[in-house]
């Protein structure tokens, strides 16, 4: 402070940092600022329709969101971005921060989705590739019906074979191994739905009322 040496935790070390908090933001802080609300503004373009209806946006922050869908020039879609930037700045911070939460809830979904998929590839391959992989599967599933996953496996190993009989074609996934894919899908998507924590939306409503 001052050009001289300021311990930690010293008298001149608090006094030094209280006039920091008290200083309005310089200008590069508020630039950065308006840069971050500007992108939080844009991929607000890109949130599920229920989830932002949801957030109870503005209208006219609605409309420029809407607006930079349609637009294709370059230079108006940054003239817009711009726009949306101003029209976040003029949120609170409890509006911010339910449009940060919304955002990744949807990222959250996304990685959840990606995660399900390449599961319901792993177990398709090891599916047909071997009958241990069924024990495995049942033993996971207990009470579900293993017919349907039966018929499904036999008829995607005939399709395999057939494929592999011709010499230097890429072996390719038949319509049984497609519908394969998806019975397997459908079940761990239903599977992560019973295990995902549920929320009491009567407790919530009563949270909102007190509030």
């Amino acid at each position: 402070m001052r050009g001289q040496f300021v311990a930690e935790g010293s008298p001149q070390d608090l006094e030094l940092r209280r006039e920091r908090q008290d200083a309005p933001p310089s200008k590069t802080e508020r630039k950065a600022e308006s840069a971050e609300l500007q992108t939080l503004g844009v991929q607000l373009a890109a949130l599920r329709a229920d989830a932002l209806d949801a957030l109870h946006l503005p209208a006219r922050l609605a409309e420029a969101l809407a607006q930079l869908a349609r637009i294709t020039d370059f230079g108006a879609q940054r003239r817009q971005r711009q726009f949306i930037g101003k029209l976040m700045r003029q949120l609170d911070d409890a509006d911010l921060a339910a449009i940060r939460a919304a955002l990744q809830d949807q990222r959250s979904g996304a990685a959840q989705d990606t995660l399900l998929l390449h599961a319901a590839e792993d177990w398709r391959a090891r599916l047909i590739a071997g009958d241990g992989a069924l024990t495995e599967w049942m033993a996971q599933s207990p009470g579900a019906d293993a017919q349907p996953l039966r018929v499904l496996i036999r008829q995607a190993r005939k399709e395999r074979a057939a494929s592999m009989e011709t010499p230097g074609q890429a072996v390719r996934q038949g319509r049984a191994a497609r519908e394969l894919f998806q019975w397997l899908r459908a079940q761990l998507t239903q599977a992560a739905s019973l295990t995902a924590p549920r929320h009491d939306s009567a407790e919530h409503d009563r949270t909102n009322r007190a509030a």
